[in-house]
Formats: C-alpha cells, structure tokens, sequence
C-alpha cells in the first residue's frame, strides 16, 4: 500500500463513528452548544450559571462563569476549566484538581458532593424549577377552593422573631372557615415551596402551578382544590 493511501486510512478509521475520541468530542460539543447550566446546593436556596465552552483551557476545556457565583460559591474562584469523561463532568483548577466532580444520575442532571458541605447539582438552567425568592412572594394574595374565592391575604416582608426563616402573615376580614379557623400567622418559602403556618403549627404547603398567573396549588395533589393566587 502506498504510503500516502495508509494514511489516509488510518484517518478514516480515527474518524469512524464508533471512535471513542470522536464521540468525545462530539459529547463536549453537545454540551457547550447546550446554553448555560445551573449549579445550586441541595435546597437550592443558592444558585449559580456555568457556561461550557469546546475551546481547550489549559486544563481540559474553557468555561464561563456567571460574576455572582464568587459569592454564592466562594470555591468556585478556584475553577479554571471542565472536563467530561464517561458522563462525569469536573470543573478543574490550574493543576488539573477536580474543584467538582458530577456524576450524570439522570438525564440531563448530575449530582456532586464536598466533604463536610453535603450534595451539589448541575443541570441545564432552561429545565430547572424557578426558585422564587421571599421578595418576589410578599404582596397581595387570594385563596381559592375551586373556582371560589375563600380568603383574601397579605405575606408581609416583616421577619417574625425567634422563627428562622419566618414572615408576617396577615388575614384579612371575611376569611371563610376553610382558612381562617387555621390561624396562619407567618409564612416562609422551603425548597421552593410556600408554606403558610399557624401559632400551633398546623401549615399548608404549596407548589408552583403557573408562572406567567403566580398561581400556586396546595400540595399533596388533591388537598381540596386549594390554590392561591397573585392579587
């Protein structure tokens, strides 16, 4: 065979679909064409935005990262680069050091822990759940059984003492018994959910249903039809 015809065979072969450093390649490629990603601790109370390029770094590949995340994530001023190796993805430092290590444990979501500071996630920010924050909660609000208004509501931005996390709640008169023997008086937002509480403890709890009408429905799935909504 003549050497320039070896050649190219042996590039042929190097190219072929089954090729591990082709399907590499096409692997950090999908993921830097895939828009930006979330980073967010297990309550996602904190979140950050990672985006993935296929430009080589000095370490693995380039990555941008959203300003915030310095003071969100403080470590993560230690990540340079990434690399993807059998569905695990490491965000590295200069020295090649894994600052994160993300297993995939479902499409499209990984999962990573730090000794002594519990689990991470990455997911790609366009399927991951809105976290509202107590800010864009507080205002005006009804309570509706079905389709009927029960109960009209003000959560307050006002901290209740000696209750981490807790604000005012205020009912409002002609609150219909449904609400209103409950007693809330405080209300707070937990992994993403809105909780309403009462003195003695009794809560409901409730799950974002719509986000362009801030419709909000009670959960377990079938708690009475109870929905709140933005006033």
């Amino acid at each position: 065979m003549a050497p320039r015809a070896g050649l190219i065979l042996i590039a042929m072969l190097l190219l072929a679909p089954g090729d591990p450093a082709r399907a590499q390649s096409d692997a950090v490629k999908a993921m830097a064409g895939s828009g930006g990603w979330e980073i967010s601790n297990a309550d996602r109370d904190k979140t950050c935005t990672v985006t993935f390029k296929a430009d080589p770094a000095r370490t693995g590949y380039k990555l941008e990262l959203d300003p915030a995340c310095a003071d969100v994530f403080p470590f993560v001023k230690e990540v340079e680069g990434w690399t993807l190796s059998n569905d695990t993805i490491r965000l590295v430092d200069p020295r090649g050091k894994a600052v994160f290590e993300f297993s995939e444990v479902e499409s499209g979501m990984y999962e990573a822990e730090r000794p002594g500071e519990g689990l991470y996630f990455l997911q790609n920010a366009s399927s991951a759940p809105t976290i509202r924050t107590p800010d864009q909660m507080a205002g005006e609000w009804v309570v509706m059984q079905a389709t009927k208004q029960v109960c009209a509501m003000t959560l307050a931005n006002t901290p209740v003492p000696n209750q981490e996390n807790a604000l005012a709640l205020r009912i409002k008169p002609g609150c219909e018994p449904v609400v209103a023997r409950l007693n809330f008086i405080l209300w707070r937002m937990d992994q993403g959910e809105l909780v309403l509480a009462s003195a003695g403890g009794q809560s409901w709890r409730f799950e974002e249903e719509d986000t362009q009408t801030f419709t909000w429905r009670r959960v377990p799935e079938g708690a009475g039809e109870i929905r709140m909504v933005r006033n």
